[in-house]
């Protein structure tokens, strides 16, 4: 009766508690982040070569070798290390450890590369190093469409403009775009021209380096004037690459430039992807969120801010279009707990008003149950989780489950006080009586969930927090019930005692509700008397229970008989 009395002499301090747990869970719902997924933590770290011109094996035995062997000396905590090597190409895959700080993984990973970098072929760039992270997702997906504009024209404005509109949004990663052509300046090489004057494509490739430079001029002064010098090293137009010398005919003495035996045109990489939509060549923009961003905030804000606005600055017959929009399937989750609250919570009012005739402890079971939720998401979000889907699985797995303290809690008041108990003492023993028993199958039920603790890898990211708020809103129940649930009870109960006095020494009639009750309760109890006479006839007949059984089982064979196809022989 510890805590149950305590609830009971210090109404106020419950209450002001109750009014907290409100507060809080109302506001964790708004700032913590909301995502598809939890945040699942794998500690994978991916590095990527780039070396053109070598073949598979050759790039195997230069590069991938010589940088498994740096990264197993020079980083900690690693587990694996998965090599993928393709012409010019290797990728790299670096598994750490559970638990390892992925910063300082990082940063070992960048050293060791930079170290190994002088044992490399000469001319290998810097890698391409980056942490992987499975909540890292795409949350939206663009497509840049046109009838005036080229696939270049598409896949520039995407890069240089789109990109960075987009940018801004907290939490948004933005990798390059899908399709499109990457605008590249080719020359364009005649092999009869070249052979005539000699001339290798060595020669040709040699040339426009050296006269395609950007380099400082420096500073003149005149008088008492100072003029910044500019360097003519680089050309304004792809066109003007066509006048860059290259020697001098030995026989005529003429200068031979590139335009001789080359073409210089605006041009594009070789295209390894395409996007078509709707039969149409196009541009695909994904904007993946970060790990630990809201799913929500990201594509609210794009679509409230940042796409508006860059639809209106989008050249004449750009489509921007949306393809994909992950935030639905985290609305729908949402909605769904929800409506489970809501079907449980009338449910809930419907048994107690048929069954007690008390719209006051209806009010009761109504308000326990939301603060329980709220207690587990104020948790959850104290603890670093998020709403995703699994947590609001979970609560929604819980919301059957806290029907039960505070329906189990009113009956035995209710109970009590109609045996004759006073208002206080049969709140007092009703809540404390039945305090044991339902600690007991509180943690009965929070037993089961203590298993995700053995999960490794993928699992446990999963399914731990949707194990957490189970717990956290049982507890969050259990508590609820000891405690508010009572104060409650003595506060409206009382006060529907009282009003039922009144009515009665007034010669009013009863209530709808009280009206009501009395019918259900005559018919349930018809119901349940005839219940028990049939239970009773046949646990004392030891042939109809078997003889039913058997009947059924029959029925059951013959339905299955008549479903299955008949092949003729």
């Amino acid at each position: 009766m510890g805590i149950v009395g305590l609830a009971l002499r210090k109404p106020y301090t419950f209450i002001v508690g109750a009014i907290l747990v409100l507060l809080l869970g109302v506001s964790a719902i708004f700032r913590t982040p909301t995502d598809i997924f939890p945040n699942i933590d794998i500690p994978v770290i991916t590095v990527v070569w780039y070396y053109d011109g070598l073949s598979a094996p050759e790039t195997e035995k230069r590069i991938s070798t010589y940088t498994e062997f740096s990264h197993s000396f020079f980083v900690n905590n690693l587990r694996t290390i998965e090599s993928q090597t393709t012409p010019g190409l290797v990728l790299q895959k670096l598994y750490f450890q559970p638990g390892v700080d992925i910063g300082v993984a990082l940063g070992q990973t960048v050293a060791a590369t930079q170290s190994i970098r002088a044992q490399l072929p000469p001319g290998v760039q810097p890698p391409i190093i980056m942490q992987y992270s499975a909540s890292s997702v795409a949350v939206l997906q663009l497509s840049l469409s046109s009838d005036k504009l080229t696939e270049s024209e598409l896949y520039d404005y995407g890069v240089y403009r789109l990109r960075q509109q987009m940018a801004p949004v907290p939490g948004t990663l933005l990798p390059p775009p899908h399709g499109g052509k990457i605008r590249q300046i080719m020359v364009d090489i005649d092999p009869t021209k070249l052979q005539a004057m000699k001339i290798s494509p060595l020669d040709v490739s040699n040339a426009i380096n050296a006269q395609n430079l950007t380099l400082p001029g420096g500073t003149v002064k005149f008088g008492p004037s100072q003029y910044n010098i500019q360097m003519n090293g680089i050309p304004y137009f792809s066109k003007q690459l066509n006048n860059i010398p290259l020697r001098k005919d030995p026989n005529t003495g003429a200068i031979i430039r590139i335009r001789d035996v080359a073409q210089v045109r605006d041009g594009w990489e070789v295209q390894h992807n395409v996007v078509r939509r709707e039969g149409q060549r196009s541009v695909l923009l994904r904007i993946m969120k970060a790990g630990n961003a809201s799913t929500l905030a990201v594509v609210n804000a794009m679509r409230d801010t940042v796409l508006p606005i860059s639809r209106a600055a989008a050249p004449p017959g750009m489509k921007i279009d949306e393809l994909f929009d992950q935030s639905l399937f985290v609305k729908a989750a949402i909605k769904g707990v929800a409506s489970e609250a809501v079907i449980a919570g009338l449910l809930t009012a419907a048994m107690i008003l048929a069954f007690l005739a008390s719209w006051r402890s209806t009010l009761i079971v109504a308000v326990s149950i939301p603060l329980a939720i709220l207690s587990s998401i104020a948790i959850l979000s104290a603890t670093g989780e998020t709403l995703n889907l699994m947590t609001l699985g979970g609560l929604a797995l819980a919301v059957g489950i806290l029907v039960d303290d505070a329906t189990v809690t009113i009956e035995n008041i209710h109970r009590l006080h109609h045996d004759g108990a006073d208002l206080r003492k049969a709140v007092l023993d009703g809540a404390a009586g039945i305090a044991l028993p339902t600690l007991v199958s509180t943690l009965a039920i929070s037993c089961v969930f203590v298993s995700v603790e053995f999960l490794t890898g993928p699992s446990r990211f999963l399914f731990t927090p949707m194990a957490l708020a189970v717990v956290y809103a049982m507890l969050a129940s259990y508590v609820i019930s000891r405690t508010l649930v009572p104060i409650f009870a003595a506060l409206l109960l009382r006060s529907e005692e009282q009003a039922k006095k009144r009515r009665e020494e007034a010669g009013k009639p009863p209530t709808i509700f009280e009206r009501f009750g009395a019918k259900f309760d005559s018919r349930f109890e018809r119901f349940r008397n005839g219940y028990a006479k049939t239970l009773s006839g046949l646990l004392h007949s030891s042939w109809k229970v078997p003889a039913l059984a058997a009947c059924r089982v029959g029925y059951f064979v013959a339905d299955n008989a008549e479903a299955e196809p008949a092949y003729a022989t």
